[in-house]
């Protein structure tokens, strides 16, 4: 199994929104805001090729919104997802499958391209992954968290027929479809039924962590994004996670931090915090 890191480019949000209660003086000390105080943030999305599968877990948040749209998110820097996968010999015609943590724009907006008045699917040869329980919040959102859930990036997945979905635990891990070495977590905090991807071969695990932990800044408990649904689920389920990480030596696989791809855990005076921090390559291996 080979896992690449795939940059779909960069992002910017509130910062007072990605921290939630913790105030500007602390938070900008880890990033630093702009004039407007918007962070910028990374899309960084995990391939994963083993046997014959090539898999993808997110895609970024794609290129079919109107410009009135883009305005508000400050799309910078020089990475695509077409860009990322040609890097390292591929192209969207090679990605088997699709794992979709969730359906927030900024995680599935890739899956689907405007061609015309038609909307169909970017990744021509893939089957697309959801749940059941995730699927049914997303398409039947609620008026908190519906602008984050865009119509033309979620149904034109079922539409195209290609869409499976995994099940759904609360206490254990799901198998991904008889992978060797993959698995998904759960997480309900940020959004209902969110999955987390892990990798575990040769005795090393990596966890990508998707919104649970955005990035290495967020690691701190009360470091939590406004954007959750339920910000008290989210701080038991980073709890838990990490004292299980940490015992397990587990690596971090960032989707949002604009600056390191992955890090391990150590133990502080202050709580678990980041160790070390690097690229893919460097953490986990080529």
């Amino acid at each position: 199994m080979k896992l690449y890191s795939i940059n779909a480019g960069y992002f910017k949000l509130d910062g007072g929104a990605m921290f939630g209660v913790v105030p500007k003086v602390i938070w900008s000390r880890l990033v630093a805001p702009d004039a407007n105080n918007l962070c910028n943030w990374a899309m960084r999305c995990l391939l994963i090729e083993t046997g014959n599968r090539l898999i993808l877990v997110d895609n970024g948040m794609g290129d079919k919104q109107d410009e009135k749209f883009f305005g508000h998110y400050y799309l910078n820097g020089d990475d695509t997802l077409d860009k990322s996968l040609a890097r390292h010999g591929f192209s969207r015609a090679d990605i088997t499958d699709v794992l979709l943590t969730h359906l927030h724009f900024d995680h599935c907006g890739g899956s689907i391209v405007r061609q015309g008045d038609r909307l169909l699917p970017a990744f021509e040869n893939a089957t697309f992954w959801s749940n059941e329980r995730h699927w049914k919040w997303a398409t039947q959102p609620n008026d908190r968290e519906k602008a984050s859930f865009l119509k033309e990036n979620i149904l034109p997945i079922a539409d195209s027929g290609r869409l499976r979905m995994l099940p759904v635990s609360e206490t254990g891990l799901v198998p991904f479809d008889d992978v060797p070495g993959l698995s998904v977590r759960y997480a309900f905090g940020h959004t209902d039924a969110m999955m987390l991807p892990q990798v575990t071969i040769n005795g090393k695990t990596l966890v990508f962590m998707a919104d649970l932990l955005p990035a290495t800044a967020h690691i701190p408990l009360p470091y939590v994004m406004g954007y959750d649904m339920f910000p008290l689920t989210t701080l038991h389920e980073k709890k838990r996670f990490l004292e299980e990480a940490l015992a397990g030596d587990y690596i971090l696989f960032f989707e949002h931090d604009a600056v390191h791809d992955c890090c391990t855990l150590q133990a502080t005076e202050k709580g678990i915090r980041a160790g070390t921090t690097g690229t893919l390559a460097e953490l986990w291996g080529s």
